[in-house]
């Protein structure tokens, strides 16, 4: 029944989800997003076209026409997290100032496509604190609007790593149909024997920080100061700052507030999940995003292995020059492939049971 569908994806990025999707059989006809760098990976990986966009100002009639002739409708995406993260909790604006935020704005104009294009399914991914967030009234309206317009709304807050993927990363997944509820798959995972980041990156080559390899140019590490190579060098597998000499401490680390870092400067774990993968996630001090055993951070093939993107994902354009940074942020902003792929299953699982009671 798969082949009677198309998929759309708003707030696409790199295409953490849209190759979760392909990998299940289904055709991704586009995706959309107003960050253009990331057409690139998106359109080499999917075989899918890339629409740069601003979804506020994407009309029905212009989403309608990037499905393909003849076949029904999902609508899926992951409208940007970051007025919904607990990272900006404590720095929160007024909440007139947040309703003119354009990120915030984003989910009432995915709510509103929605409402106008009526496709038979839907999916949103997003960050646990948005069903709480502004005592959970963005999340109220969109479940609302679905619900006003004939979906039955199912959601689920899952870890990542009990499907399979090396990363502990706690993730919103929202389902919305015509033909009743979508049940999310159970996890893959039995007796909690998680992939570790030794599954995931274990196999890789050793490289020096600031080297850039011949065969794999993203699997290069930041260059590091004497003193962050000091401080690395002195911080033991899963360990932190607290391990080095005291004349290694940043001053923050001298102070009250700063005894309750302990993830900055850190190292992973090999036989435990990484942390959560951000868009910082190739700094050594912007969390314990430093190599089990090798003094640097992880590498940009390191984080996409960990965020289960396949290693042979290409992600650097030739035609464009290079810059780790936004490459970093795409990473650290796509939905993990293999989330993609949970979903994707989660909605053929689905469409048989609609095809097993016509």
């Amino acid at each position: 029944m798969i082949k009677d569908y198309s998929v759309i994806d708003l707030f696409c990025g790199v295409g953490g989800l849209t190759h979760g999707l392909v990998k299940e059989g289904f055709t991704v006809s586009a995706g959309i997003d107003f960050d253009n760098s990331c057409r690139y990976a998106f359109e080499t990986n999917n075989n899918s076209k890339f629409v740069y966009k601003d979804v506020t100002e994407l009309t029905t009639k212009e989403l309608n026409s990037l499905y393909a002739k003849g076949t029904k409708k999902i609508l899926v995406g992951c409208a940007p997290c970051q007025p919904f993260s607990i990272f900006n909790h404590k720095s929160e604006k007024s909440l007139e100032k947040r309703n003119a935020d354009t990120k915030w704005r984003l989910l009432y104009s995915f709510a509103k496509l929605i409402k106008e294009t009526q496709p038979e399914i839907i999916s949103m991914e997003n960050v646990p604190r948005l069903v709480t967030f502004d005592e959970g009234k963005v999340f109220k309206h969109f479940v609302s609007t679905l619900e006003k317009n004939g979906y039955t709304v199912s959601w689920n807050i899952v870890n990542a790593q009990d499907y399979g993927i090396p990363q502990r990363r706690k993730r919103l997944i929202l389902f919305g149909s015509k033909h009743g509820k979508i049940e999310l798959i159970d996890s893959f995972i039995k007796d909690k024997k998680y992939a570790t980041v030794r599954d995931a990156i274990g196999h890789l080559p050793k490289v020096e920080d600031g080297v850039i390899p011949q065969d794999d140019p993203l699997h290069r590490a930041r260059k590091l100061t004497d003193i962050n190579k000091r401080r690395i060098q002195a911080t033991k597998e899963g360990g932190f700052w607290r391990d080095w000499d005291k004349s290694l401490w940043l001053d923050c680390h001298k102070k009250k507030t700063g005894k309750n870092f302990n993830s900055v400067y850190g190292r992973m774990t090999w036989n435990e999940v990484a942390p959560t993968i951000t868009t910082y996630c190739i700094g050594l001090n912007n969390g314990r995003f430093g190599h089990p055993e090798q003094d640097r951070a992880i590498t940009l093939r390191e984080a996409a292995l960990l965020q289960s993107f396949p290693q042979q994902y290409k992600f650097i354009d030739p035609d464009a020059p290079f810059s780790g940074q936004t490459i970093a942020r795409h990473i650290g902003n796509a939905v993990p492939v293999t989330l993609g792929v949970v979903i994707a299953k989660s909605i053929k699982k689905h469409l048989k049971s609609i095809g097993k009671n016509k």
